[in-house]
Formats: structure tokens, sequence, C-alpha cells
């Protein structure tokens, strides 16, 4: 009782592998990510069963963050967050173009989020008030 040989994998749906690559949490959200056009392959549209190969470029939008990656392994099952990494490499610009963003992101979150004033600064706003 011979086992045929495994074939490695040549060719995968596009929603199979965001989702095994760890881009989102579930196949059917990768499917609405593509479907909603925040996914290209090769600068162009994509559907979710779209055949990826290795050496595709993909551009990858989620919420506010922006990734550009290559392709370098193709699986079908969803590991842990060290091989996932193993099946991506991000290109330069998008890491320095990623990393300046959050720094301003966290540039413009570090003056605070704006929220109602309590009894306290109430209080004081109205002393400022009535001292002139």
């Amino acid at each position: 009782m011979n086992k045929p040989p495994v074939n490695p994998v040549t060719d995968l749906r596009a929603d199979q592998w965001l989702w095994a690559a760890r881009f989102f949490k579930t196949r059917s959200l990768a499917k609405q990510a593509i479907d909603g056009g925040k996914i290209e392959v090769n600068e162009a549209g994509c559907k979710p069963a779209k055949a990826l190969h290795v050496g595709d470029m993909l551009r990858i939008s989620r919420g506010e963050e922006r990734l550009e990656v290559e392709v370098l392994g193709l699986s079908d099952k969803r590991g842990p967050a060290s091989v996932a990494q193993t099946l991506y490499r991000e290109t330069e610009t998008s890491r320095v173009a990623r990393e300046a963003a959050q720094q301003q992101h966290q540039l413009i979150g570090a003056s605070g989020p704006l929220k109602r004033p309590d009894k306290h600064a109430r209080r004081d706003l109205r002393r400022l008030k009535d001292a002139r």
C-alpha cells in the first residue's frame, strides 16, 4: 500500500492564502476584503478564487494599514504566526511607509483623545470665565 507522493502546492486561492498567512482571522473576512477591492494582485483587481503563485505581489489594505508583500510560499493550512510570516516578505518601501504612518498616528494619539470635561474641569472653566 504505497501512498502517492505528496505534491507541493503550486497555486492557491487568494482568500485561502490570506487566511493562512494570517492577514485575516477567517476566510470569509478575506473574501469580503477581496470583494471590497482591498486586495490587488500584481497591480490588478482580484477575486477570491484567483490562483496565487510564488512571486506574486499583493497590495493589502486593512483599515488605515497599507501593505505591499511578495508571496514567498503557499500554504493551505493556518499555522502559527512564525510559520505564517515565512509565506511572504513585505517590500522595503511598504515597511518604511507603514512605520511612518504608525509614528504619525502615535503623535496624533499622544495629544490625548478629545473628551467632555468632567465635574472638576467644568468648575475650573466656569471660574476662568467668571474671572474675566
